[in-house]
């Protein structure tokens, strides 16, 4: 028997959260955010329309492995004139070949008779017959009935014969749409439980936009009126002001709420790492005013307010930071972070004791390389060499001497102005100092290059490692040219495995290096490379 207090998540960031002013995915970032979410455990992931854009078409069609979400491709019923076989955009849409798909379709009458131009009963056919066409393609069809909420204010009868046309075709959820985001909670609430009357909220989906700065309180009474699927996108991304922030909706329903989600304890311990991991893909700062896994959600700064929660956190925290995978901030003493460090041991396989006087002596080393300007929530990769040196197993692969790097700008012979560089590398290996020289379509191509040159030889696992991403940030603005520099390098080889390592340093070559490093470190240290030393 299904269970009443459960609710699904349904993650739109890779198609709604897209349409965000300045967010532009690549596929490699649709990849990783989309195994993040699956990791997190959310139900649905919501990859993109296919047939959209190159990106989405690359996407779905070397879709990624899911192990506890459904993959979801997202497009529109069909269009006026045409039959739900004989259209383009519709057959695209299942072509997709996922197990679920969401199509959004018109419920408010104004739109229906000013954007699309058609009668109404002509729309309300259009949902039903792709609807009913879909089913025969795909296991769980989901209708997004765009506009509903504007839709029922002005016309009830007509929004409400537009849901049914679609649960009557055999549509495992119909999403009911707050699309320009000015309804008020308190509407929600009562037009959901209206609505109800007549759809099982078991079969209700809510999607929700944030022009009131209501979405997370709109999906929330939207659940309380009966609706059991919310549909948004990790840290509120979306088209204007953006859409209901899952991020902030999972541990309410988890913590605050006696509905059930998929997620386990285990997995709400992964959700600022989750959050944070999507702004460093976004190549952008993290919020830290965002609730539950903001920096600031669980920091204390002086008077009453450090008192207090030095004798009980309970004083001046609605939940214990850890449980969402956050850590507790005394700006004047700077305490805790030892849970969040044991939680990510777990995660890269590291058993270790709590009371292990190393774990103290790593937390403060993290502290202090991430006041540097090191992020290791979008650098996986780094985190573990980091934690694996202080405990004393890593192994010593190569030691670099040095590295130079130059750069030319000239006119070539067919009068061409081109830019071309060159590393050296020398690297101590096997008791031997070995040099190396390479070119590349930039400096940091060139020292890759020359010291994979260098190690290839001595380690031919290297030999399917490749460079897939590599993302610049400028950390201190304001000091120009002398800025600090962080560098992010998402590397990936034959057998599918990605990883993402981090460099710090006022020289973007020398970030780049560091970064590089790890990246090499970490595939020899998983392919069970032997050290040289």
């Amino acid at each position: 028997m299904a269970d009443d207090n459960r609710v699904y998540l349904f993650d739109s960031t890779l198609r709604d959260g897209a349409q965000t002013q300045g967010v532009d995915f690549s596929v490699n970032d649709k990849l990783a955010i989309a195994q993040a979410l699956d990791r997190l455990g959310v139900d649905y992931v919501e990859g993109g329309w296919p047939g959209a854009n190159p990106t989405d078409d690359a996407f779905f069609g070397a879709p990624p492995a899911f192990n506890r979400a459904r993959f979801v491709a997202f497009g529109m019923t069909r269009r006026p004139g045409r039959s739900a076989a004989n259209d383009p955009g519709l057959n695209a849409l299942l072509n997709a070949k996922t197990p679920a798909v969401c199509m959004v379709g018109k419920s408010w009458d104004f739109h229906v008779d000013v954007a699309l131009g058609i009668s109404r009963s002509e729309n309300i056919d259009m949902i039903r017959e792709s609807v009913a066409h879909a089913g025969k393609s795909v296991d769980e069809v989901m209708f997004d009935a765009e506009h509903f909420f504007d839709g029922y204010k002005a016309n009830p009868q007509y929004a409400l014969d537009c849901a049914l046309a679609a649960y009557q075709a055999g549509a495992r959820w119909i999403v009911l749409c707050d699309t320009n985001g000015g309804t008020l909670p308190h509407e929600v609430e009562r037009i959901v439980g209206e609505v109800t009357a007549k759809i099982p909220g078991a079969r209700l989906g809510i999607h929700c936009h944030n022009d009131t700065e209501n979405a997370v309180a709109n999906s929330l009474a939207a659940v309380r009126a009966g609706v059991r699927q919310i549909q948004g996108t990790l840290n509120g991304l979306g088209e204007r002001c953006g859409n209901a922030n899952l991020v902030s909706l999972i541990p309410s329903l988890m913590l605050k709420s006696n509905f059930k989600v998929g997620l386990t304890e285990q997995d709400l311990k992964q959700l600022t790492h989750v959050s944070r991991l999507l702004d460093e893909r976004l190549n952008r700062a993290p919020n830290r005013s965002a609730a539950y896994v903001g920096e600031s959600a669980f920091a204390h700064k002086g008077g009453l307010h450090v008192s207090a929660v030095e004798k009980d956190p309970r004083t001046y925290e609605h939940i214990e930071p850890e449980l969402v995978g956050n850590r507790r901030h005394i700006v004047v003493s700077d305490q805790s972070g030892r849970a969040n460090i044991l939680a990510r041991f777990r995660e890269v396989g590291l058993d270790v004791e709590a009371d292990d006087g190393k774990v103290a002596a790593l937390v403060e080393t993290v502290k202090l390389r991430e006041y540097e300007g090191y992020a290791y929530d979008g650098a996986e990769a780094s985190f573990e060499l980091l934690a694996r040196r202080a405990l004393g197993s890593v192994p010593g692969y190569f030691r670099l001497a040095r590295f130079r790097v130059m750069d030319e700008r000239r006119w070539n012979v067919r009068g061409e102005l081109v830019t071309e560089s060159e590393a050296t590398v020398t690297i101590e290996l096997k008791g031997e100092q070995l040099m190396t020289v390479a070119t590349g379509n930039g400096p940091v191509n060139a020292l890759d290059t020359a010291l994979r040159k260098a190690l290839l030889p001595h380690y031919p696992e290297l030999g399917d490692m490749r460079l897939v991403d590599f993302k610049v940030r400028i950390l201190t603005p304001q000091a120009g040219t002398e800025a600090i520099t962080r560098v992010m390098i998402e590397s990936a080889d034959n057998a599918g495995e990605r990883w993402s390592t981090v460099g710090v340093s006022p020289n973007i070559i020398d970030a780049s290096y560091e970064a590089l490093n790890d990246a090499i470190t970490w595939k020899l240290l998983k392919s069970g490379a032997k050290s040289a030393e």
